[in-house]
């Protein structure tokens, strides 16, 4: 069964053990987001806040806070196949004879099942609220130093000005009022170029804030797809299935039928105002920066939605699964564009934009650096700070094996690589200026005399077969 909303998930989540239905009265002012940090950091349930102060509207929290309920949410234990079926369909040619059309049909079916379907209504039209207000939402304040309440799990639906490709991304927003909020997408987002290219014409840009979906889409709009796919076909790609629409009721744009809530309204890129401080997943607080404001014109909800939410903060926290489901999703597009690369990894405890360990099939001397550099180049690659790269015969996700390859076979001198003024995440809070510092890369793979290693490469220790064998045989007579 496909899941087509956050009420189906709920319920599948429910009878899977990974949800926690809370009566007690809670406040959605620090209460709320201290009670899900305790749970993400104990490697808790997803809580159902049914008794909100204030609110009727139930609040959801740590929906993805596990690979397991990553799996039930994306129906598959193997995130890898998310981005297998973009590598197979970017191979797929559309057939010019007649007997290549009868036997593409299959797979050009299969391709047009994931594209979005637009409907005349769905649940998320059931009311159309005329007086739309920000006060009606649960919004959480979740650290005591925040300018005060932020959305955090919307995910912002723009469309490229001269292309029509829409975007999905998650970005937060910052309440001002019942009206107004601020618009937190980095320079380096794709929403943020939607809004530079209307600045550049002197107009504002649409934009709706979808809360809730089914979890396939949710997992789109955070994930970093290639440049030029429509975010609302990837989401069919993850599900193999297209997702239903329908159009906003005061803005020109289309929006998932199976959404809880969708905000509308447009971003004025001329009415910029002081967004922050807000206590981000680097585990700091990012300080006060210019953004600009979003407009609310209007508000389409169910009759019963959910408020879907999460909290960021020092790392390991509900992000760093969505992070981990991306890493797996996103390595066979990895290999596309570099064929040694053998595994990837990118820690939660590095906030993922800090460190990168890479294994590759090493063939020739610099192929480490010449995958560096690839891979700098590579969308939102282009942001992480630190690579490490090490040889096929080391696990990229055991850090102990990692640190190993690293203190054996990298010597300072010869294989570190420092690339000044570059571009970094905007959160990096290390950074010496916004958006602007170096990357380090570490060639931690085996060298050769070629690349100055002049000494005979000592041998590892292994155990031997017979001994191995033997020690196998006997192993439950030790009572170990």
């Amino acid at each position: 069964m496909t899941l087509d909303d956050i009420h189906q998930f709920v319920d599948e989540l429910e009878k899977a053990g990974e949800l926690k239905r809370i009566t007690t009265q809670v406040d959605s002012d620090l209460e709320i987001a201290e009670i899900l940090r305790r749970t993400m950091y104990t490697n808790g349930p997803a809580l159902l806040f049914e008794n909100v102060k204030d609110y009727d509207m139930p609040v959801l929290g740590n929906a993805f806070g596990s690979l397991k309920r990553l799996e039930i949410g994306l129906e598959t234990s193997d995130f890898t196949e998310i981005g297998q079926r973009i590598v197979d369909m970017t191979k797929m040619e559309v057939p010019s004879g007649v007997l290549n059309k009868i036997k593409k049909l299959p797979e050009l079916a299969k391709m047009g099942d994931v594209f979005p379907k637009l409907e005349k209504d769905g649940p998320v039209t059931e009311i159309v609220d005329d007086s739309p207000s920000f006060d009606k939402i649960p919004i959480l304040k979740t650290w005591p130093k925040d300018a005060g309440r932020f959305i955090t799990f919307g995910f912002v639906v723009t469309k490229h000005p001269e292309t029509g490709v829409r975007n999905l991304g998650v970005y937060r927003m910052q309440i001002l009022d019942s009206k107004h909020a601020l618009m937190h997408w980095q320079k380096h987002k794709r929403g943020a170029h939607h809004h530079d290219i209307t600045k550049e014409k002197g107009e504002k840009i649409e934009a709706a804030i979808v809360i809730g979906g089914d979890p396939a889409t949710i997992f789109s709009a955070v994930a970093p797809v290639p440049e030029g796919l429509d975010k609302f076909v990837f989401a069919g790609i993850t599900r193999k299935k297209g997702i239903k629409t329908v159009k906003c009721k005061t803005i020109d744009l289309e929006v998932p039928a199976n959404a809880e809530i969708v905000l509308e309204g447009y971003v004025d890129p001329f009415d910029v105002r002081d967004e922050g401080p807000f206590g981000d997943h680097t585990g700091y607080y990012t300080p006060k920066e210019p953004y600009p404001t979003f407009t609310l014109t209007g508000m389409m909800q169910r009759k019963k939605p959910i408020y879907l939410t999460t909290i960021v903060g020092k790392p390991i926290l509900e992000d760093a699964y969505i992070g981990k489901v991306i890493e797996r999703s996103f390595l066979p597009l990895i290999r596309m564009f570099q064929p040694e690369v053998v595994d990837f990894s990118m820690p939660p405890s590095g906030w993922f934009q800090g460190l990168a360990i890479i294994s590759i099939k090493k063939r020739y001397p610099g192929q480490a650096r010449k995958v560096m550099m690839g891979l700098w180049g590579l969308g939102q690659l282009s942001l992480t700070k630190i690579f490490v790269v090490v040889d096929d015969d080391v696990n990229v996700h055991d850090i102990n094996d990692v640190i190993w390859a690293i203190t054996t076979r990298a010597d300072a001198t010869r294989d570190v690589m420092i690339i000044d003024k570059t571009p970094t995440d905007t959160l990096d809070p290390a950074s010496p200026l916004l958006n602007l510092g170096s990357k380090l890369g570490i060639d931690a793979t085996q060298k050769t005399k070629v690349e100055g290693f002049e000494r005979e490469i000592q041998e590892q220790v292994k155990v031997d077969d017979t001994t191995k064998s033997l020690v196998d045989s006997k192993w439950s007579g030790y009572g170990i």
